[in-house]
C-alpha cells in the first residue's frame, strides 16, 4: 500500500509545524492547512492547504482535494486552536463563543466531514490535539479549559462510536511547550477590570519568567508523540507528554480541589 495520508491542521506554527514536519520526513504524505498557508509552503515534504478551521466552505474544499489527489484519507490530526484568557466577568461571550467556534466546532465538523471516507476505508485514526488543560484548571482560563474539557469527553464518545469501523480516536495532551500559545494569549488577552488586576499580573509574571520558560518542552515531543500513537496497532486512547504535565495531572487527580487550589495560588508570584 502507498503511504499513508494525513491531515494536519495548525500546522503553519508550534506543535502543528513540527507534526507535519515529522509525519513527512516518517514517509507519510502530509497535507498540513492553517490560514497561513505560505508558511507551511516552507515545510519540507508537506503540501500546504490555506483554510480557516471556522470556514465550512474551506474545511470542505480542503477535505475534497485530498480524496480527489490521494483517493484515501487515513489519518487526521486536529490540532488548530488557540488560548483565551481573562477573567470570567471580563470575557465577552461574542469572544467565548469564538474560542468554541475554532477549537470545538470547527474541529468537530471537520472530523464529521472525514470519517466517512475512514469508515468506507475500513480504518483510520483521528488525533485530537486536546492539552493538560483538558485535565486541570488556571485562573483567567475559564474559557479555554472549558473547551478542552468539552474536547475530552466528546473525544471519549467519538472513540467508543467508531471502534466498530476500524477508526481509532486518540486525545494528545500536552504539557507546557515552547510554542508561540503565550503570545497568542496576549493577542487575545481581554481588558482586566479593577478586582482581577493583581491575579493578572502574578499570571503575566509567572508566563514571562525565564526559569520557566527554560524549561518548556519542544514541539517535537508532542509530534513524536503522535508519530507513536499513529504507529501503534492499538493506540493508547490518551497521551500525555511535556513538562509539567503528569506532575500537575497527579496533584489534581489525588490532591483533591483544596490541595490544588492551594498549590496554584503558590505556584503564582
Amino acid at each position: 500500500m502507498s503511504s499513508r495520508v494525513v491531515l494536519v491542521t495548525g500546522a503553519s506554527s508550534g506543535i502543528g509545524e513540527a507534526t507535519a514536519t515529522r509525519l513527512a520526513a516518517a514517509g507519510y504524505t502530509v497535507y498540513g492547512a492553517a490560514r497561513r498557508a505560505d508558511r507551511i509552503a516552507q515545510l519540507p515534504g508537506v503540501v500546504p492547504i490555506a483554510m480557516d478551521i471556522t470556514d465550512d466552505q474551506q474545511v470542505r474544499a480542503a477535505v475534497q482535494r485530498i480524496v480527489d489527489e490521494q483517493g484515501r484519507l487515513d489519518v487526521l490530526v486536529n490540532n488548530a486552536g488557540y488560548a483565551q484568557y481573562g477573567p470570567v466577568e471580563d470575557v465577552s461571550i461574542d469572544a467565548a463563543r469564538r474560542q468554541f467556534d475554532v477549537n470545538i466546532f470547527g474541529l468537530a465538523r471537520l472530523t464529521q466531514l472525514v470519517i466517512p471516507h475512514m469508515r468506507a476505508q475500513g480504518r483510520g485514526t483521528i488525533v485530537n490535539v486536546s492539552s493538560m488543560g483538558g485535565r486541570i484548571y488556571t485562573p483567567l482560563g475559564a474559557w479555554y479549559h472549558a473547551t478542552k474539557h468539552a474536547l475530552e469527553g466528546w473525544s471519549d464518545c467519538l472513540r467508543v462510536e467508531l471502534k466498530s469501523m476500524g477508526i481509532d480516536v486518540v486525545i494528545i495532551e500536552p504539557g507546557a511547550i515552547a510554542t508561540e500559545f503565550n503570545d497568542v494569549v496576549n493577542m487575545h488577552q481581554v481588558g482586566v477590570s479593577d478586582p482581577y488586576l493583581e491575579l493578572q499580573g502574578k499570571m503575566d509574571r509567572t508566563m514571562s519568567d525565564p526559569s520557566f520558560n527554560s524549561k518548556l518542552s519542544s514541539p517535537t515531543l508532542i509530534a513524536d508523540t503522535i508519530l507513536k500513537a499513529i504507529q501503534a496497532p492499538k493506540p493508547k486512547g490518551r497521551y500525555m507528554a511535556g513538562y509539567l504535565a503528569k506532575p500537575m495531572w497527579r496533584l489534581r487527580r489525588f490532591g483533591g480541589d483544596g490541595l490544588y487550589d492551594r498549590a496554584v495560588s503558590r505556584i503564582l508570584k
